[in-house]
């Protein structure tokens, strides 16, 4: 049975192939400065129990990666058998969907790219996902609890991931309370202004089952004490496999 931790070593190889074509292939605006492969990292940490095979136990291979950047996970798994979406915004994108686009080409891949704004209501390519990976995207979008709640219609697994916080910005301890904290557009110490929501646990955890998920794996990553929503030093990031509770 093929689990999360198998799938690492496995992505290891897959990594240095993109790595070389990427090298001998250079794109306007650049590739995507940071290693999306790592995510699967943070995935052999977060899964427990049966969890940990859930993409052996997929009865449907068909899986969305939303804000998918220059797609590397996404083509992973697209050469383990799954069928792939990507879903991004030009405008938000590091290259303007270049990267994918490019890939697409180099690695002969029948993925299909889909230029969605989450801003805005919006549609999917498929009436049903298997799996959304939603990775590094929901802290980044105006609306986060229509873009759950639309997915949870449509898909029966998402793994997610977001910044999340513990310490205001004057100090206060709001860890275990139900608060998002809206940065202002030049608040972010990486001059980010796409950074909007960023949730404590409890929040995010009582987002999630509102939107139509239950939590069956979560698990923080960076700084665990005094997070806050602005401070790259003091980012904490939230992991979570959900099921959805609505999906057709």
């Amino acid at each position: 049975m093929r689990d999360i931790r198998s799938l690492l070593r496995e992505s290891k190889a897959f990594s240095a192939k993109l790595s070389e074509i990427k090298k001998d292939n250079p794109i306007e605006g650049g590739w995507y400065g940071y290693d999306i492969m790592s995510n699967l990292v943070h995935l052999d940490r977060l899964l427990s129990g049966e969890n940990r095979s859930i993409f052996d136990r997929l009865t449907s291979k068909a899986v969305a990666d939303i804000g998918c950047a220059d797609g590397d996970l996404g083509f992973f798994l697209e050469s383990l058998g799954f069928e792939i979406d990507f879903l991004d915004w030009p405008a938000t994108n590091w290259n303007g969907l270049r990267g994918v686009q490019r890939l697409v080409e180099l690695l002969d891949s029948n993925a299909k790219v889909h230029s969605v704004n989450l801003d805005e209501y919006f549609a999917l390519p498929r009436p049903h996902y298997e799996v959304v990976l939603f990775l590094g995207i929901l802290y980044h979008l105006k609306n986060p609890f229509y873009v759950l709640e639309r997915l949870a219609k449509s898909a029966k697994y998402c793994f997610v991931s977001t910044r999340v916080f513990r310490v205001a910005p004057r100090g206060e301890n709001l860890s275990l309370i139900n608060v998002a904290y809206l940065l202002g557009a030049d608040e972010s110490e990486n001059g980010d202004a796409t950074n909007y929501w960023i949730m404590t646990e409890p929040c995010l955890r009582r987002l999630f089952h509102r939107a139509g998920w239950d939590v069956l794996d979560f698990i923080t990553v960076g700084e665990q004490r005094a997070s806050n929503p602005h401070s790259i030093a003091k980012d904490e990031r939230a992991f979570a496999l959900l099921r959805s509770r609505v999906a057709g």
